[in-house]
């Protein structure tokens, strides 16, 4: 089943398009990656999709719903999450603070209750941390739970990000380069929760440099050059069309590669 559709989206700053015509469909439970050079508009496309930017043209769809032009908040409500190129963590929270924020949406405020500090709200709380624990456990972090987030690890932190990200309880999961600056270690315990993620019936939307994670966990792959769509296909299709190795080695570079 469908849960994201993007349809001939498209945004240009001081008249400089820097995305046109992007259309793809991703489907519950399945990993799908975007890939291009650098400046190819791999992110800017995310930033449209979870409402960070409003495009110029183009619709937007989670379950058959319009959700063009949605503020990030409405989209998360709706059961879009995403995670960030840069880590966004708070550095001074515990890893499970850090996930309980991400969990807001799922509880009910009552000022009245807080205020008063009523049974509810102890009540609440204590199931939010025993759902933040239970995520903490899934990323592989749950004996870190009460650490301060900024003394983890970079690739530790990197899963913290993802854990928060699944507190929202999302349907579809914007994953923006969650394995950059990892190392190989680091990297295989992103591609395992990945594929974890996936597994649950959560749709994965994928943007990452690193082609051999790319090319092993993902169902589809878009290509994007130049904020047009190239190529999409499966790994094995995008890794032989010649238009891919063009645009990612040049004339030459694709010349040699098809004789190796």
């Amino acid at each position: 089943m469908t849960v994201l559709k993007a349809s001939d989206i498209g945004i240009a700053f001081g008249g400089l398009k820097a995305i046109d015509g992007v259309g793809f469909s991703v489907n519950a439970g399945e990993i799908f990656s975007i890939i291009g050079p650098n400046g190819a508009g791999k992110t800017t496309l995310f930033n449209v999709i979870s409402g960070i930017y409003i495009a110029g043209q183009g619709r937007i769809e989670l379950d058959g719903q319009d959700v063009t032009g949605l503020e990030p908040d409405a989209l998360a409500a709706r059961g879009l999450s995403r995670t960030f190129q840069n880590l966004q963590i708070f550095q001074r929270m515990t890893a499970a603070e850090n996930v309980m924020v991400g969990r807001h949406l799922q509880e009910k405020c009552n000022l009245f209750a807080d205020l008063f500090r009523l049974p509810s709200v102890s009540r609440q709380n204590t199931t939010t941390r025993d759902a933040a624990l239970a995520l903490l456990d899934e990323v592989g972090l749950r004996a870190d739970a009460d650490k301060l987030a900024g003394s983890l690890s970079y690739g530790a932190c990197k899963r913290l990000e993802i854990a928060r990200a699944l507190a929202a309880e999302p349907r579809v999961l914007l994953l923006d380069e969650p394995a950059a600056g990892c190392n190989a270690v680091e990297t295989e315990e992103i591609d395992a929760l990945i594929c974890k993620v996936a597994k649950k019936g959560v749709a994965v939307v994928l943007v990452e440099h690193d082609m051999k994670l790319v090319m092993k966990i993902s169902d589809r792959i878009l290509v994007l050059e130049r904020g047009r769509p190239l190529v999409e296909g499966t790994p094995d299709e995008v890794r032989a069309d010649p238009a891919v190795l063009e645009a990612y080695l040049g004339k030459h570079g694709a010349r040699e590669a098809a004789r190796a």
